[in-house]
C-alpha cells in the first residue's frame, strides 16, 4: 500500500499505473456546448455563471461575452448585491439570458412571505420574471412538504413571474429531501453539490491503494431517477474546496484542475451542466475553456486523484451524514464547516460570515467544550473540534 508522501512524490499516475498522456489542445476561451435542460427545455451553457461571490455587474458582462447564457443567483448573496449586479448588467440583454434566483422558503413560511421575497428578487434583477426560482439550500424535508411553497410556485407561474421552480441543497439530507422533491413534481430543475470525490465509482480505484470511504453513495441513484423524470439537473460544488492555488504546480497549459473537475462532472450522464462561482476574469476564461470537453482524460485524473490526496482529511463533502447526531449541542457541524471552508478554501470571508451568522454562530459551545464527542465521528479524519473551534474563533 502506497502511502500519502510516496503517492505525492511518485505522482498519481504512476502511484495508480495511469497513462497520463498530453494535455488536451488549449482553444480561446469560450462556451462551446448548450445543453437541454430536461424538460424546460431551456438551453443552458454547459459551464455557467454562479455569482455567490461576486457584485460586479463587469464580471456579469465579460462572462456573457465569453458565450455563458445561464446566470444563477441568490437573494442572499452579497446581501443582494449580486442580483443587483446582474440586473445592472444584463439590462437591453434579458431575452438572450436564462436568470435563475433563490429563496429559502422556510417549513413556516407563507405564501405572501414567499411573493414578497420573490418581489424583492425582480426588483433588483431589474425584470419582471425569473426564468428559475429555486428553494435555497434545502437540508430539511419539512420545507418542500410545506404546502405554502407549491402553491406560491404555481401562483407565481401563473402570473409569468416564474417559469420554473426547483430545489437546491447540499447538506447532510440532501438525498431525502431530493426525494421527496422528486417523487411530489415539486421540481422542474435540480441544484445539487456534486463532484468527482462524492461519486463512488471514483474511488473504486483509489480504495484499494489508500484508506479511502464512498461519499454519498445513494447520490447518483436519486439524479438518475430526476432524468428519468426528465428534470433538469445542475451541478454545484464541483471543485470539492476550489483550492486551485494547490495544484497549480501539477497542472500543464491546457488541462487544470478546475477543467478536470468540470470534465468530470459533465462526463455523468445523470447530470446537464454545471454552475460555479466566478469572481475574476481569469477565472471565467480558465473555465469556460473546458466547456464542450466532458471527455476526462489520463492527465485529468491524474490531478482529480492528487487533489483528493492533499485535500484528504481537511475538506467536508457536501451531503456527507458522518458527524450527524454527535454533538450533544446539536451543534450543526457540517453548515459550520462549510461556512469556514467559504473563507479558507474560497478566500470569501464576507460570504462566510453570511453563512455563519444565519446559523446562529452555532459553534460558540465548540469553544468551551471539554468532551469532544465529535473527535472520530468523521470517517475520513476531518478534525471536527479544532475546525468548528477555528469557525467560531473566526467568523463570530
Amino acid at each position: 500500500m502506497v502511502d500519502r508522501r510516496e503517492f505525492l512524490r511518485l505522482g498519481a499516475g504512476t502511484a495508480l499505473g495511469l497513462a497520463t498522456g498530453p494535455a488536451r489542445a488549449q482553444s480561446s476561451p469560450g462556451i462551446r456546448r448548450y445543453v437541454r435542460l430536461g424538460q424546460t427545455e431551456l438551453k443552458m451553457s454547459d459551464i455557467s455563471f454562479g455569482s455567490a461571490s461576486m457584485s460586479d455587474p463587469t464580471l456579469v458582462r465579460h462572462a456573457l461575452a465569453r458565450g455563458i447564457n445561464y446566470f444563477d443567483t441568490a437573494e442572499s448573496y452579497r446581501w443582494g448585491g449580486a442580483e443587483e449586479a446582474i440586473g445592472e448588467a444584463l439590462k437591453g440583454r434579458r431575452n438572450e439570458v436564462t436568470i435563475a434566483s433563490k429563496t429559502k422558503a422556510g417549513a413556516g413560511d407563507t405564501r405572501a412571505d414567499m411573493m414578497k421575497a420573490l418581489e424583492g428578487t425582480l426588483k433588483r434583477l431589474q425584470t419582471d420574471r425569473v426564468d428559475v426560482y429555486f428553494n435555497h439550500a434545502v437540508n430539511d424535508v419539512d420545507r418542500m412538504k410545506n404546502l405554502e411553497w407549491r402553491e406560491f410556485t404555481e401562483l407565481a407561474k401563473r402570473q409569468g413571474k416564474i417559469r420554473f421552480r426547483g430545489m437546491s441543497g447540499h447538506g447532510s439530507h440532501l438525498t431525502q429531501c431530493l426525494d421527496y422533491a422528486i417523487d411530489n413534481d415539486l421540481a422542474d430543475v435540480i441544484l445539487v453539490a456534486y463532484n468527482f470525490a462524492q461519486d463512488p465509482s471514483f474511488y473504486d480505484k483509489l480504495r484499494h491503494t489508500f484508506h479511502w470511504s464512498a461519499i454519498q453513495p445513494d447520490l447518483p441513484r436519486v439524479l438518475g431517477k430526476a432524468k428519468k423524470k426528465d428534470i433538469g439537473v445542475i451541478a454545484m460544488k464541483t471543485l470539492m474546496g476550489a483550492r486551485l492555488n494547490d495544484m497549480r504546480a501539477y497542472e500543464r497549459p491546457g488541462s487544470t484542475f478546475s477543467q478536470a473537475a468540470f470534465c468530470w462532472v459533465l462526463s455523468a450522464p445523470q447530470v446537464d451542466a454545471l454552475v460555479v462561482s466566478m469572481s475574476t476574469t481569469a477565472e471565467i476564461d480558465e473555465y469556460v475553456t473546458a466547456s464542450g470537453t466532458a471527455k476526462v482524460t489520463g492527465l485529468d485524473m491524474e490531478l482529480l486523484e492528487r487533489y483528493a490526496l492533499l485535500q484528504s482529511g481537511r475538506y467536508c463533502q457536501s451531503a456527507c451524514s458522518d458527524c450527524t447526531g454527535s454533538c450533544p449541542q446539536n451543534v450543526a457541524i457540517a453548515e459550520v464547516l462549510r461556512a469556514r471552508m467559504y473563507d479558507v478554501d474560497y478566500g470569501d470571508p464576507l460570504l462566510a460570515r453570511t453563512e455563519y451568522s444565519a446559523l446562529g454562530k452555532p459553534a460558540e459551545s465548540c469553544l468551551t467544550c471539554a468532551t469532544q464527542p465529535c473527535l472520530n465521528a468523521c470517517s475520513i479524519g476531518i478534525p471536527i473540534a479544532e475546525f468548528t473551534r477555528d469557525a467560531a474563533l473566526r467568523l463570530g
